[in-house]
């Protein structure tokens, strides 16, 4: 088991009265794909964006690589190389595949971009995930298919020496064919010794990449075990139940009064 390079402890978020995480615990191990799973409203994307520094946190202790850290916002976030490709990708169809991976984050002078350097470091990383679907990194992001849209989020997230991406439903709404890329590319991003977190609905997809499974119910971390050692049926449980035998929330007649 590799050590773990982003821990949460005892996490706390609340929205006014509503209690959205109760002392939530939460391991992302680096080499390691760990699947965020939970029923709509469980506190996946609310975890995720206290994480990235978008919600500050109540209470609970964040540490990375074994530090105590605080993240007071995204930029806090990402000095420490923590990454977060959400859903809708935040793409710009009018751009290229270079100006979209740099966007914000250019390199040149005030009034001269260096898009040679750009362009290199742009194909170097594509490589690096051994992508081949994208011909050109000069393509704009409108003539790119779904699949390849997630690649350019996923790349563009890895481009930043980051240790850690969460991946948001990176599959959501992309065929057979185009899963399968992605599904390939998350693992190798773990191959890479980056910390992986995949928040996915498709179980499939979290019983073939994922090394570890994390289930949320209605706030609460119910589970966090290997993949080996639970089944499909299980998490199902603990999805919709927050309890799978001995697994997750303790029962009525055996809790603690």
């Amino acid at each position: 088991m590799s050590e773990p390079i982003l821990e949460i402890t005892g996490l706390n978020k609340s929205f006014g009265p509503v209690h959205v995480l109760h002392d939530v615990d939460f391991t992302v191990r680096a080499g390691e794909v760990t699947a965020l799973v939970g029923d709509n409203g469980a506190g996946k994307s609310t975890l995720v964006k206290c994480i990235a520094g978008i919600h500050p946190i109540d209470g609970g202790e964040v540490r990375f690589n074994g530090q105590v850290a605080h993240i007071h916002g995204p930029r806090d976030a990402a000095e420490l190389g923590i990454e977060v490709v959400y859903q809708d990708l935040a793409l710009a169809d009018n751009l290229d595949i270079v100006q979209n991976m740099f966007l914000g984050r250019e390199r040149g002078g005030a009034w001269l971009l260096d898009e040679a350097d750009m362009e290199r470091a742009a194909r170097e990383t594509l490589a690096s995930l051994s992508v081949r679907t994208v011909k050109s990194v000069r393509t704009p992001v409108s003539a790119l298919s779904g699949g390849q849209r997630q690649t350019v989020a996923i790349a563009k997230a890895v481009l930043w020496d980051s240790k850690v991406v969460l991946l948001d439903e990176p599959t959501a709404a992309l065929g057979v064919a185009q899963t399968r890329q992605v599904l390939d590319l998350v693992r190798r991003l773990a191959e890479q010794g980056l910390g992986v977190v995949l928040i996915s609905h498709n179980m499939a997809d979290v019983f073939e990449v994922a090394d570890r499974i994390a289930t949320l119910y209605l706030g609460r971390m119910v589970a966090e075990v290997p993949t080996r050692d639970v089944t499909h049926a299980q998490v199902v449980e603990l999805i919709t139940a927050g309890r799978s035998g001995e697994l997750g929330l303790a029962r009525p007649e055996t809790a603690t009064v």
